[in-house]
C-alpha cells in the first residue's frame, strides 16, 4: 500500500492557485484510474480517495489543513493506514523549478517549502519520495514567490498547466508501478 500526498490548501479561494499543483495532480490521478470519489475524513484531516494502480493500493490524500500544516494530516495518515515511510510519495509545487520541469527526490531537504518543512518535522524524516512541480515564471521572480503561489493559474498558462498535471500523474505511475530509480533516471 502507497500513500499519495498532493498539497496544496483548502478552500474555494485557493482552487487552482500554483500551491495546490500537489491536489492537481491527485485529482489527475483518481480520474484517470477511476478511484472512488474523494472523501472528507475529519480525524486524518484530509480527503481521500482509495484505488489501485496495477497491483498496487493506493491512497490519495488531499490534506485539509493549510499547507504549512501538511505534516499533521501526513502523520495521521501514516498512523492510521500503518504506511511505511518509503511508501509515501509527496507532491507540491516547487517555485524554484521552472515551469514544465518536474523533479523526483528522496531524502531530500524542504528546500524552503513550508508544506514539506511540516512534513518532515512531524514524521521525524526526510527520507521520503517527493515529486516537485516547477511553477516558476518570470512573474513568479518579479511579484515574489509567497505572493505568486497563492495567485489563479492564468487562462494563458491552463493549457501549459493541465499537461504539466497529465505529466507528473505519469511520473507517479513510472514509480509505483516500476521503481523510483528508474522514473529518476527517465524523468530528472
Amino acid at each position: 500500500m502507497k500513500l499519495i500526498l498532493g498539497l496544496g490548501n483548502p478552500g474555494e479561494q485557493y482552487k487552482n492557485t500554483w500551491h495546490n499543483m500537489g491536489f492537481l495532480t491527485v485529482d489527475e490521478l483518481k480520474d484517470r484510474f477511476e478511484f472512488e470519489n474523494f472523501k472528507e475524513h475529519k480525524r486524518l484531516k484530509s480527503e481521500i480517495s482509495i484505488g489501485k494502480i496495477g497491483r498496487e493500493k493506493i491512497i490519495l490524500a488531499k490534506p485539509q489543513t493549510f499547507m504549512n500544516e501538511s505534516g499533521l494530516a501526513a502523520a495521521l495518515l501514516k498512523n492510521y493506514f500503518k504506511i511505511k515511510i518509503a511508501d509515501i510519495i509527496i507532491v507540491h509545487d516547487d517555485v524554484d523549478l521552472p515551469l514544465e520541469k518536474i523533479r523526483l527526490a528522496k531524502n531530500s531537504s524542504a528546500g524552503g517549502h513550508n508544506g514539506v518543512k511540516s512534513i518532515i518535522e512531524s514524521l521525524g524524516t526526510q527520507n521520503f519520495i517527493r515529486l516537485k512541480i516547477g511553477v516558476k515564471t518570470a512573474k513568479a521572480e518579479k511579484i515574489g514567490a509567497l505572493k505568486y503561489v497563492l495567485e489563479k493559474i492564468g487562462k494563458d498558462k491552463k493549457m501549459e498547466t493541465d499537461g504539466i498535471i497529465k505529466k507528473a500523474a505519469h511520473v507517479v505511475t513510472a514509480v509505483i508501478e516500476d521503481s523510483l530509480e528508474r522514473a529518476m533516471n527517465k524523468f530528472n
